[in-house]
């Protein structure tokens, strides 16, 4: 090999049953540099990289890895070699501590045998002061927010000193501080000749930080490119095959009667006295900085919390929601940000998945056929690449497992359908393909609230747009007022919504 690359994969094979998720691709990255991979979800990026570090081994193909082919069966081999993996879906031990976390499988020890609590604590502060991260090393994981826990991935890669690290969408769940934190962490690896492995759709980032791009079109090679040759429309026609003109098909719908109406709601410290109306057939968007509350309201609403203060009612009537059970009997839908920790239910089918909410109506015993039926009527309506509705959602994309997802809460019939982050860690071409059917949806009348923490997504997709701030809602902007520099004035302001002032 020569000294021009780290790593040279070639013709990489990986075959599962019923499909051929990779057909023969390549790629050869340089050190000290980070090298991005591009392509729609199912493109083939997670599964060459699970083919890289031992997770899924390829089915044929030739990696070399500093001049050495390799065959890692474990991940522990490929990060004992020096390669290292921040994934898209994080596994994290809830009920330990962030450092137990941190030195999972490589705890330090005293007198050969006794686990060295203090030089684990010792270890990961000076980490987390070396990355500039405020975490406090013995808080319990599962009290993280989703952007912390990814920090901590993050901090976890980095303290294996691997020549390369592999970073999944990495910034899906951090705020613009904690991406600045992140793009500084890289810049520091590559000055110490680390290569950077980088999957990202957010194109910004992408031309930002990228030396090199590799696209990859279902499961297949297409090109590699330094970043400086390529525009964001070339590399999506490369990614998709064809030009997305509509990247937020917002379209005008009639706004019907009030259908949800939520007064003075409290949940704890999470949300403090948050009061907004849904209309039929409008797109409500909730804007704000990570820790703002807006997950925190919805899965009040939907009964995920326990409310302590505030109203809630739908088409005029009071409900009293204390499960999602329900939320889902009144014909309240909630599409979670965590598709992970409380979406798919890995070892089950895309069918099992899909009728999961929905299963009283298909009568006892289950109408297997009807089950049937519904889910191909979903899987057909929504694009979703399978190669059966038996297949373990788990195999699929992440795309494809949010596509699955939508299903299952469209085949619950709802009024109001809440979703909350539905593009998080999607390709550009599922994205236009998930928003076209939002609109679709507030075009036949249902009411939508939706939660983005991409500003462009939920501008461009929301008549409305209800800001919050540390559980406080500080305002609500109309369509025609909407600007960045607005919607980020209210997502850092102090003072609560005053209606009476706005008006």
């Amino acid at each position: 090999m020569s000294q021009e690359y780290i790593l040279e994969m070639t013709d990489i094979v990986k075959e599962f049953p019923g499909v051929r998720a990779l057909k023969g691709v390549q790629l050869k990255v340089r050190p000290g540099t980070v090298h991005t991979l591009m392509g729609e979800n199912g493109a083939g990026k997670s599964t060459l990289m699970k083919c890289l570090i031992g997770i899924h081994p390829p089915t044929s193909g030739k990696i070399v890895f500093e001049g050495k082919e390799i065959h890692y069966k474990t991940t522990l081999e490929a990060l004992n070699s020096g390669i290292s993996m921040i994934h898209q879906e994080l596994s994290p031990v809830p009920e330990r501590s962030v450092s137990e976390n941190l030195w999972l499988g490589r705890v330090p020890l005293k007198n050969g045998f006794m686990v060295d609590h203090k030089k684990m604590h010792d270890d990961s502060e000076a980490l987390f002061k070396k990355l500039g991260l405020d975490v406090d090393p013995e808080a319990k994981m599962g009290d993280l927010s989703v952007a912390k826990m990814q920090m901590v991935e993050i901090a976890k890669a980095v303290s294996y000193d691997s020549k390369i690290v592999i970073m999944d969408e990495p910034t899906s769940a951090l705020t613009d501080a904690e991406v600045e934190h992140l793009f500084r962490i890289i810049a520091e690896l590559k000055s110490k000749n680390v290569a950077i492995i980088y999957i990202s759709h957010k194109m910004d980032e992408i031309f930002r930080i990228s030396d090199d791009i590799t696209i990859y079109r279902d499961g297949e090679y297409i090109a590699t490119d330094r970043a400086e040759n390529l525009t964001q429309d070339k590399l999506i026609t490369l990614m998709v095959g064809r030009e997305v003109t509509e990247m937020f098909p917002k379209v005008e719908c009639p706004i019907g009667d009030t259908i949800l109406k939520v007064e003075h709601l409290s949940a704890g410290r999470a949300v403090k006295d948050v009061s907004f109306e849904l209309h039929r057939g409008e797109i409500l968007g909730f804007a704000g900085l990570v820790g703002a509350g807006r997950t925190e309201t919805v899965e009040t609403i939907f009964g995920m919390r326990t409310k302590t203060g505030g109203k809630i009612y739908k088409d005029g009537k009071e409900l009293e929601i204390k499960s999602p059970e329900q939320a889902i009997a009144n014909k309240i839908a909630l599409l979670t940000e965590d598709r992970r920790g409380n979406g798919i239910v890995g070892l089950l089918s895309i069918k099992e998945n899909t009728v999961l909410a929905s299963l009283k109506k298909y009568g006892f015993p289950l109408n297997d056929k009807k089950m049937s039926e519904d889910t191909e009527e979903y899987v057909k309506k929504l694009n979703t690449k399978t190669p059966t509705i038996m297949t373990p959602i788990q195999n699929l994309s992440g795309g494809n497992q949010q596509k699955v997802l939508v299903g299952r809460w469209l085949l619950t019939d709802p009024d109001i359908l809440i979703v909350d982050e539905p593009t998080r860690g999607i390709d550009v071409g599922a994205k236009a393909e998930i928003h076209t059917l939002i609109t679709r949806l507030a075009g036949e009348g249902k009411a939508i609230i939706m939660i983005s923490s991409e500003l462009p997504e939920v501008m461009g997709m929301s008549d409305r747009i209800v800001v919050m701030h540390e559980g406080l809602m500080t305002a609500v902007v109309d369509r025609k007022d909407f600007s960045s520099e607005l919607i980020l004035k209210y997502a850092t302001s102090e003072e609560p919504y005053n209606p009476a002032a706005a008006n």
